[in-house]
């Protein structure tokens, strides 16, 4: 797994999804967003982490029984104990929430290693007590019904939500929903939407202020860019 910096770490804490969107957009990648998942907490803080992820698959009736969880090999238990600190644990659920991908507990287990977050395209049960825990979590809907689903692999590509996701990849999280850098991009990107997150703030407070948006937002006057450049050596941009 390739080590995010913390400086690309904590530059792409301070930019929104929204921004990282139109970057990877600009660069050709359309369905790097997942898809209907959800914060469970308003209030949660932004998430950035690499993704370490779990692929889960159809069960079968004779291989899902309650005395699976005594195996320590057991991959939803173990991926808990090995998704790495700073890391986010991405599921693949098959968008299929009629049965948890996790609870409170296991959450709250990684959260205590110190990892950065957890996601999936199904569903969390204990739903209003990882609310509280304030752990970024995004999930596609609550679910009261135990995971007893079989996992096919831990640490693959997968797709969540049909967003891919390579281990390794670079996780961000908000309040608008989760998307995907690929982790080859992820300086670069942080770098460039760090910048773009300025002259955005520059926009709206020049909006908020009365102006119009021709000229401005896209800065296709030449004034905008030298307005730009005197606001941000007043702010220390």
């Amino acid at each position: 797994m390739s080590k995010l910096s913390d400086a690309t770490r904590n530059k792409l804490k301070t930019v929104s999804t929204a921004t990282v969107a139109t970057a990877l957009f600009k660069r050709g990648f359309r369905i790097q967003m997942i898809q209907d998942v959800h914060p469970l907490s308003p209030d949660q803080p932004t998430m950035v982490g690499e993704a370490f992820t779990l692929r889960y698959m159809p069960a079968r009736e004779d291989l899902n029984t309650i005395e699976v969880f005594r195996d320590r090999a057991h991959p939803q238990r173990k991926a808990i104990e090995d998704c790495p600190a700073g890391s986010v644990l991405v599921m693949d659920s098959r968008k299929d929430a009629r049965a948890a991908s996790a609870g409170a507990i296991l959450v709250t287990r990684l959260m205590k290693r110190g990892c950065a977050g957890v996601v999936t395209d199904g569903g969390f049960r204990d739903s209003a007590e990882i609310a509280r825990l304030g752990f970024p979590a995004f999930h596609h809907r609550p679910s009261a019904p135990t995971n007893l689903t079989l996992h096919q692999a831990i640490d693959v590509p997968i797709g969540c939500s049909d967003a891919p996701v390579f281990p390794g990849d670079v996780v961000l999280g908000d309040s608008d929903g989760v998307i995907v850098i690929p982790a080859h991009l992820a300086d670069e990107i942080a770098n460039e939407t760090f910048e773009m997150t300025a002259f955005e703030d520059f926009v709206t407070e020049q909006v908020q202020n009365g102006r119009g948006i021709f000229g401005l937002y896209p800065a296709t006057d030449e004034q905008t860019l030298k307005d730009f450049a005197a606001w941000r050596t007043a702010k220390g941009r």
